[in-house]
């Protein structure tokens, strides 16, 4: 393993213990690990910032329709676009997508869990609903900051997006 995936190891197992303890992923990790992938890879990898800048930007940009929807944190953003400065923008698009899977089947799980399983899916009808009858927009019963249902830890999915990632690279 390079240390720039162990590097980025460690930050997702950071994030996932603090997301789990308190629900927030700090500014000083997101922004403290994006800015040392970017110096690690201007000086000590043969890839340049470039990479770095790239794997930061396409990390932010894959989460930024859902946290303008306000059904992702910021942190969760953040945490893949440090995750992407530290492995690439190659990378972050898979870290990504496994997360959205693996976020997906937690989502079912704790749901059932919590005995939420009926009002999830009339939820997302609501939310479907919304969308064809307003446009993409947030509908603020349903957002983040007042909804009602379970909450996930969404470091977890992204710890798993990022191991099956490197697993299957």
């Amino acid at each position: 393993m390079d240390f720039a995936s162990a590097a980025a190891l460690v930050l997702a197992a950071i994030a996932c213990w603090t997301d789990l303890r308190t629900r927030r992923i700090p500014n000083v990790l997101t922004f403290g690990a994006a800015a040392a992938g970017l110096v690690f890879h201007a000086f000590f990898s043969g890839s340049g910032p470039l990479i770095a800048l790239a794997g930061w930007l396409t990390g932010v940009l894959i989460f930024a329709p859902l946290f303008l929807l306000r059904g992702m944190g910021a942190g969760d953003l953040k945490l893949l676009g440090a995750l992407g400065a530290w492995l690439g923008p190659l990378m972050a698009f898979r870290i990504g997508l496994w997360s959205a899977i693996a976020g997906g089947v937690l989502a079912v799980v704790v749901a059932l869990a919590h005995r939420h399983g009926g009002r999830a899916l009339r939820n997302i009808w609501l939310l479907l609903t919304h969308w064809r009858v307003s446009g993409l927009k947030p509908l603020d019963a349903l957002t983040l900051d007042k909804g009602t249902g379970p909450r996930l830890a969404y470091a977890v999915p992204l710890m798993v997006g990022l191991m099956v990632a490197l697993w299957t690279r």
